[in-house]
């Protein structure tokens, strides 16, 4: 038998002379900053912040159904097409499969601004009234740009922090949970008590924040630092998390205060300040940890490229090799190579490997379930504070609140499951099933109200459903590997939308909209003589909530089903491969250093 091809690395190297130039070091400084990869992360904290804004729905909704005089049903089938938009990111995730992140941010820009600004035309009667298709179509493409900002952001982040997937994905989607409490803060001290100009701010604040980072969020492949492989990198994750938390907790006390006592915009400005601060807090820490890189880099030598070179094969040995590998392959059927020589979990599979996988098919029914049912209370829940007698400021406190809670999931559900994983070895899909149970007790505290019941179900429904879309995001990030992930990810979340359609636009809108029609008939009044078709009362989402929460029980099911099916996958290392190549990466850094 011969022996195994040795490795060996050419590295080559650049040496630097400093000279004592001060103004040289601060560039020096400055470049390492804004080129790192926790620069980066800082960011994409902020782009997703902004990437939130189809949870404000609930705000607005009520403008779009007065102003263009729209029923129940119709302001739900808008509603659908902001799930429709919001969660349908094949084609964002097809585009970063060949282009690199910036093209990706600056659509999302172009879209985000588009769709939203036209949205604010209409309600502000700058234009005609539009056809119900055209508003259709306007926030379809609006909410789209969330997928985008979400493919550039998050591929790249976890390609560049692969052993943490869980941690970062809490944190990134946790900011897109709270970016609907901070655009409230901000468009509060902005435009005062406008809801239609909250319409506006969405427009072009997002845009403008992936405009000014579109050449930061990239995949960096900087120096390995040894101090990085002894878990220090998590602990800067947690600094992270702490200040998220402080941010959280402020806006929640602040939207509190503010349902209490009357701000003047003196208040209100005083508030927004403090939660930009908050925002930018992540920035100082990851100048620290940039600084911490550069302290620890050798100053005379840094390597810019790597060259692996395999010798001990010959001419013939080569070509063998290579016929080895090829031969298989090519005697594989598409159907063969599809459904019967698929990888290991964990493993990196093809994008129809993927999709056409049982796990996967168990995902579709779990989002339908889960997302559809949790798209379908967030789009209803200003009618749903209307029905039940609660005032316009209270309905934006749940606005708030389920944004707020949102953020409080995603980051439980990140963190807490990454914890349980590594030590327990406790499945993410059994976190699932746990989340999808709670989200059940949240519908059905709207099928059955009593006093302050609103504002407990807003806490659960955000905490949940923020919850689900980070563990769906991980788990097909482990089953299915990383190199197909930009697409695979945007397919795991299609039953979402599909869910929304029929639970929200079918089921939900039509009972509202019969239900107040009945209000209408016993007060002798026909559809004709009134502007808004309004329900007052218990009965108003009463049946329909009651089956959203039988639907989520039946995807909490589902995900038993997965667990028994990925029960040996998750009792192994899933991050062995990256552990492994760490390790090499570690032995080499020791001989350079």
């Amino acid at each position: 038998m011969n022996d195994p091809p040795s490795v060996s690395k050419r590295t080559t190297a650049i040496n630097r002379n400093d000279g004592g130039d001060g103004g040289s070091q601060t560039s020096r400084i400055a470049v390492q900053v804004l080129q790192g990869r926790w620069f980066s992360l800082f960011a994409s904290f902020l782009i997703m912040a902004g990437a939130g804004a189809t949870y404000l729905f609930g705000i607005y909704s009520k403008d779009i159904k007065t102003t263009l005089r729209y029923d129940q049903t119709t302001l739900n089938l808008i509603g659908f097409f902001k799930d429709v938009g919001s969660s349908v990111g094949v084609v964002s995730g097809l585009i970063a499969e060949v282009t690199p992140t910036w093209c990706l941010l600056l659509i999302g820009a172009a879209v985000n601004f588009t769709g939203y600004f036209m949205i604010w035309l209409a309600v502000t009667n700058r234009i005609p009234n539009p056809r119900v298709w055209h508003m259709c179509m306007y926030m379809c493409i609006a909410a789209n740009a969330q997928n985008f900002e979400n493919t550039g952001v998050l591929v790249t982040t976890l390609r560049n922090f692969p052993e943490n997937r869980g941690v970062v994905l809490g944190l990134l989607k946790g900011f897109t949970g709270l970016s609907g409490a901070i655009m409230t803060q901000i468009y509060l001290a902005v435009y005062g008590d406008d809801s239609k100009a909250v319409i506006l701010l969405i427009a072009w604040l997002p845009a403008a924040l992936s405009v000014a980072f579109v050449y930061t969020i990239r995949e960096i492949n900087g120096p390995k630092v040894k101090e990085y492989y002894n878990g220090n990198e998590l602990r800067v994750f947690y600094r992270f998390l702490y200040v998220s938390i402080v941010l959280a907790l402020f806006i929640m006390a602040m939207t509190i205060a503010q349902k209490m006592v009357v701000f003047s915009p003196a208040g209100y400005a005083s508030s927004c300040s403090v939660v930009c601060f908050l925002l930018f807090a992540p920035l100082f820490i990851s100048i620290k940890q940039e600084l911490a890189i550069l302290k620890k880099t050798n100053q005379e030598e840094i390597r810019v490229s790597e060259v692996i070179t395999i010798h001990g094969l010959d001419h013939d040995q080569e070509s063998s090799l290579n016929d080895l590998n090829l031969k298989p392959k090519s005697k594989l059927s598409c159907f063969e190579i599809i459904f019967l020589n698929k990888p290991e979990r964990g493993e990196d599979y093809s994008i129809l490997q993927a999709l056409l996988s049982v796990d996967m098919i168990i995902l579709y029914v779990v989002t339908f379930c889960g997302l559809g049912t949790s798209f379908t209370a967030v789009d209803n829940l200003g009618q749903i504070g209307e029905s039940l007698g609660y005032p316009r400021k209270s309905i934006s406190t749940f606005v708030s609140l389920l944004s707020i809670w949102n953020y409080f999931g995603r980051i439980f559900s990140g963190f807490v499951s990454e914890h349980l994983l590594v030590k327990y070895k406790f499945p993410r899909p059994l976190m699932m099933t746990l989340v999808l149970f709670l989200s059940c007790i949240g519908h059905f505290l709207i099928a059955f109200p009593f006093s302050g019941s609103v504002y407990i179900a807003s806490i659960i429904i955000g905490f949940s459903f923020g919850a689900q879309l980070p563990l769906i995001f991980a788990i097909v990030s482990e089953l299915f590997g990383l190199k197909r992930f930009s697409t695979l990810f945007n397919c795991a979340q299609l039953g979402g939308p599909v869910g929304s359609y029929i639970l929200n636009v079918r089921v939900t809108g039509p009972w509202y909209d019969r239900e107040a029609m009945k209000v209408l008939e016993r007060s002798g009044l026909d559809r004709s003589s009134v502007k808004e078709l309004v329900c007052i009362g218990k009965a108003c989402y009463k049946w329909s909530f009651m089956m959203l929460g039988g639907v989520c029980c039946i995807g909490a099911l589902a995900t038993l089903v997965l667990v028994t099916r990925t029960r040996e996958f998750y009792n192994g290392d899933i991050y062995s491969k990256f552990k492994e190549q760490k390790g090499v990466a570690k032995i080499e850094d020791s001989q350079l250093g």
